[in-house]
């Protein structure tokens, strides 16, 4: 079965949450089933994708593994975005775990990827006793420290690509950066199905997290709090997150360091297999 059918044997679910007087739903794919002594995975997507960025993580699940939630991010897929049009890393943070009580999740092994990284660890700092172990899949490590003109120049050129070119065309432009030029056909039909069906404000949203967040003061205030295991994986032709980047946010916050291997910034897709040995899971890959 091609990639793409596969997932669409993977429908997403919906929880609707009440925040404060108005009602948020949130989108996700869900797969295995829970365990009395090992709570979920839960897994944060990075900015140009979805959900669906987790395929060979939630058909491991499906396989017996344990139970993995993926979700559609505020702004992304049919997912009620946030109020606030410059949202903080923070503000992704409370939506996440608004979700998570309404599911009665109260532990869980957080994973993200990439932007979701900034979530996952927005989210750990917020609850740290909650988090039994933090993966930082390729993170981004946003622009916060960044000087102004950096920051703002960074927003335009990203918002002002998808307005111009539209989301379709701006996934067959940039999608094949995700990946390293022997990437698979069908991991870079994934990559661009899933940078085309972005939404405008959704990612406009996003950017403009990016642009604010600084992954170091998290992961810092979290790992003063709980010395739960702290990973940072990578692969060693990702241009978008460089490994040498993630080495060194490893090393600043004892964390331990993997290596994916010779895979570009998809990883969780073009290194499934290693992705899943990391997390646990057992078959899926590709």
């Amino acid at each position: 079965m091609h990639l793409l059918e596969q997932l669409q044997a993977m429908p997403t679910q919906q929880t609707l949450l009440q925040i404060g007087d108005q009602q948020a739903l949130v989108r996700y794919r869900e797969a295995g089933a829970q365990r009395a002594s090992e709570p979920p995975l839960v897994l944060l997507h990075g900015i140009g994708s979805g959900s669906a960025s987790w395929v060979y993580q939630l058909q491991a699940a499906g396989h017996g593994g344990a139970r993995v939630l993926a979700w559609d991010a505020p702004g992304y897929a049919d997912s009620t975005a946030l109020d606030n049009a410059q949202p903080s890393a923070q503000d992704y943070a409370q939506r996440l775990w608004a979700w998570l009580d309404a599911l009665g999740i109260t532990q869980v092994r957080l994973v993200g990827h990439s932007l979701g990284c900034l979530m996952a660890a927005s989210a750990a700092r917020l609850a740290p006793q909650r988090i039994l172990s933090l993966t930082l899949l390729a993170p981004a490590q946003g622009y916060g420290p960044a000087a102004e003109a950096v920051r703002s120049k960074m927003v335009s050129d990203r918002v002002g690509m998808l307005a111009d070119l539209g989301a379709e065309k701006m996934a067959q432009t940039r999608a094949p950066g995700l990946l390293t030029p022997n990437a698979d056909p069908a991991h870079l039909a994934l990559a661009i199905l899933m940078m085309s069906r972005l939404n405008a404000a959704g990612y406009a949203q996003a950017v403009h997290m990016l642009s604010q967040a600084d992954i170091g003061q998290d992961v810092r205030s979290f790992a003063a709090y709980n010395a739960a295991p702290l990973v940072v994986a990578c692969g060693e032709l990702d241009t978008i997150t460089p490994a040498k980047a993630c080495r060194a946010l490893a090393q600043a916050h004892a964390a331990r360091y993997v290596s994916l291997g010779d895979v570009g910034h998809l990883c969780a897709v073009q290194a499934s297999n290693e992705v899943n040995a990391l997390l646990g899971l057992v078959g899926g890959g590709a």
